[in-house]
């Protein structure tokens, strides 16, 4: 199968002998990205979340043939240390990460809620993040996100509708 999509803003092509692989290993093995962890296999720790058409997926069990003509972002295509995103930016001012390995899945489960509750409570977040982090950084990650919400409002544009 030859699987075509837009990953980071840059269309992609790949010959693929399983269109069953899971996108994950599409991302790191054939492409090289490597920021989209592995951590389970099973869709149930979310280091491998990614998002397809801007919403966060599970790329472990996501299988690759789903991904055909669709818009991919990774970690690496959030932001960049130039540009970093509002969630980026967030983890970096609160130290958020110790082992760090689950972080990128974090940050785009975070990027995902917050475009579509740019303003989560404590509630939405609990409901919405459920990703794992064996060191326990929750406490950070909550911080950080709220943060985050802060610096993605203040760079919004604001519209007749808002004053």
């Amino acid at each position: 199968m030859i699987l075509e999509f837009k990953l980071n803003n840059e269309e992609r092509s790949v010959d693929l002998a399983d269109e069953n692989t899971p996108l994950l290993w599409v991302i790191r093995d054939i492409i090289g990205l490597k920021g989209t962890k592995f951590g389970c296999g099973k869709a149930a720790c979310g280091a491998c979340t990614l998002h397809v058409e801007g919403e966060a997926v599970r790329s472990c069990s996501y299988p690759a043939k789903f991904a055909q003509g669709k818009n991919i972002t990774t970690i690496e295509g959030l932001g960049n240390a130039k540009a970093p995103h509002p969630v980026q930016q967030a983890w970096i001012e609160e130290i958020v990460p110790q082992c760090g390995y689950c972080q990128p899945g974090f940050m785009m489960a975070t990027a995902a809620l917050l475009n579509k509750i740019p303003n989560p409570t404590d509630e939405d977040i609990d409901r919405n993040i459920i990703n794992v982090c064996r060191c326990g950084t929750y406490y950070r990650m909550r911080k950080a996100i709220h943060r985050a919400a802060e610096l993605n409002q203040a760079i919004t544009p604001k519209t007749d509708s808002d004053v």
